[in-house]
């Protein structure tokens, strides 16, 4: 048997946890996840390095510990070096791993950037229980059955994930469904509506307003020592000096689908296609909001673990 095959035949390798995390989280400091698609597969180089690293240190600023997730050489890691995140940015030899992905990229040893889903299960296992994002994925227009594994992994996985809402390119009110049908609560960050990530609002209600990060924190822990299980979605709209209005992003979204529907791309590569036509449509207006919610996600996330954090050393005591 040779090396290779022994690899293959042998346990899968470790979480790697990063020794800055590992001590946040002996010390019961706060903790915030970050996903790595949006570095390897969501924005143009070298602009998804300068947002990596700028996002590490929003959350560094806010005095949490950014934990940035991602399966390097078949190695699930929770925080990266900046080395590390130069090679997400600059290889095209990193996969996009979901759930159903990540068992492979372990075994082959692969290179692989994580989505919602897969950041949500990582971080979880090293214990970390607050995570932002950009946006999440949802049920697809015209194809209810096409139900990104974002979702699934919300309703089982203990986490608070904070985002601008899903994905421009959704079903929207599809999504909100599923999410209420499995238990999802939905929370508005300073607002009764639900984001649609580059717009401040997609006129569908939240289940319930927030004004801090305090609120999410204590709604989190009801939600989670009740046995609820699962996810708590915090929805935070993009900042207003940067977001586009409904309309401008609804005519872009349209385009894209129509010229994704024309060139046959479907599958991984639809989401990525999308959002590259949605920039060149809007002249990077698109880009510029989609860098600007992710910053301000960061803020509020660094914020609601720095609650949850205080919240775990008052029930130990």
């Amino acid at each position: 048997m040779d090396s290779e095959e022994r690899n293959l035949a042998g346990r899968p390798p470790a979480l790697r946890i990063s020794a800055p995390v590992a001590e946040a989280l002996r010390a019961g400091r706060p903790v915030l996840a970050l996903e790595s698609t949006v570095i390897a597969h969501g924005l143009p180089y070298p602009t998804n390095l300068q947002a990596a690293l700028e996002l590490e240190q929003t959350a560094l600023d806010a005095g949490t510990q950014p934990a940035t997730v991602a399966v390097l050489a078949g190695v699930p890691c929770v925080g990266l070096t900046a080395d590390e995140l130069r090679l997400l940015a600059t290889s095209d030899q990193v996969r996009k791993l979901s759930r159903r992905d990540l068992a492979v990229a372990m075994a082959r040893r692969l290179h692989g950037a994580t989505t919602v889903a897969a950041t949500m299960i990582l971080a979880a296992r090293a214990g970390i229980r607050v995570f932002a994002t950009g946006g999440i994925g949802g049920v697809h227009r015209g194809a209810a059955h096409d139900v990104s594994a974002d979702l699934p992994e919300l309703a089982r996985t203990p986490m608070v994930v904070v985002c601008a809402g899903a994905k421009a390119i959704l079903d929207l009110p599809a999504t909100l469904e599923w999410l209420e049908t499995h238990g999802v609560p939905v929370l508005g960050y300073g607002t009764r509506h639900f984001p649609a990530f580059y717009a401040v609002s997609s006129g569908l209600p939240v289940d319930e307003m927030i004004e801090s990060a305090d609120e999410a924190a204590a709604i989190a822990s009801a939600h989670w020592a009740w046995g609820l299980g699962g996810g708590v979605l915090v929805a935070v709209p993009p900042p207003a000096e940067t977001a586009l209005p409904a309309e401008t992003v609804e005519r872009a979204v349209s385009a894209a689908l129509a010229e994704a529907e024309a060139a046959g791309v479907r599958g991984r590569s639809l989401t990525p296609f999308l959002l590259s036509k949605i920039s060149q449509l809007t002249d990077g207006a698109s880009l510029t909001a989609n860098l600007a919610l992710l910053k301000r996600n960061v803020e509020v996330g660094a914020g609601i673990a720095a609650a949850l954090a205080h919240v775990s050393r008052v029930e130990r005591e």
